[in-house]
């Protein structure tokens, strides 16, 4: 992963801004689609619209969303074909979410403590690979069920 598309609602612009600096550690490539401050009200489906389009889209590989509970965005991100957005809380849930699911959108809480790991989660999300295998079958499982449900 060398380019990451990284946006965030008002709830979610502190920790953004910190995750740019830890991927700005790791020499990657960061394209902020914003919010670009936290004062102002921003509507989370704006943004992770901008974003699961991209992904959806095959225009970036991974992306990286932020609202206040992470809840929100992660609804509206898994509305788009290929999208796999996971809300992280914790370096386990990261591992396993681009082991077993290859999600390919880490989704993280501005507003909820994440017990000082906010580092070890993205660093650990963004150095798991997908393990393939048993998962591979469930990855295509979950493409014929959106393959299905756009004949419908």
């Amino acid at each position: 992963m060398k380019k990451i598309i990284i946006g965030s609602d008002h709830g979610g612009f502190e920790k953004k801004e910190e995750v740019k600096k830890i991927l700005g550690n790791m020499h990657i490539e960061i394209f902020d689609v914003g919010t670009f401050e936290g004062e102002n009200p921003v509507d989370y489906p704006d943004i992770a619209q901008n974003i699961a389009t991209e992904i959806s889209q095959g225009k970036s590989s991974y992306g990286i969303l932020l609202c206040g509970s992470g809840i929100g965005m992660s609804i509206v991100a898994n509305k788009f074909p290929s999208v796999r957005a996971a809300l992280c809380y914790s370096k386990e849930a990261a591992r396993l979410s681009r082991a077993h699911n290859d999600a390919n959108i880490l989704v993280l809480p501005g507003r909820l403590p994440l017990e000082d790991e906010l580092e070890d989660i993205v660093k650990t999300w963004l150095d798991t690979d997908f393990e393939e295998g048993r998962h591979l079958r469930r990855i295509k499982k979950i493409k014929n069920i959106e393959k299905e449900r756009d004949l419908s």
